[in-house]
């Protein structure tokens, strides 16, 4: 694991995304002292495999109708 400086973050912070992009892990350090890490992401889901959670979760709700009025009262109570 490589160490850098927060000033040699912050100017080169591009090149430091690229290389934890490729699977490094990056430390950086403030006056020689350890205040954080840049590491890659170990994945990312695809836009299609959200949706269609959130569609099963969507799903899995039970069903009832919404009574605008209610929920406009249940507002004004609090």
């Amino acid at each position: 694991m490589n160490r850098v400086s927060a000033y040699d973050a912050k100017t080169h912070l591009s090149a430091l995304l690229e290389r934890a992009a490729a699977g490094e892990s990056i430390t950086i350090t403030k006056h020689g002292h350890d205040i954080a890490r840049l590491t890659p992401i170990e994945s990312r889901p695809e836009a299609a495999e959200i949706i269609e959670a959130a569609r099963r979760f969507r799903a899995s709700l039970p069903h009832q109708p919404i009574d605008i009025r209610e929920l406009i009262e249940d507002g004004r109570r609090y």
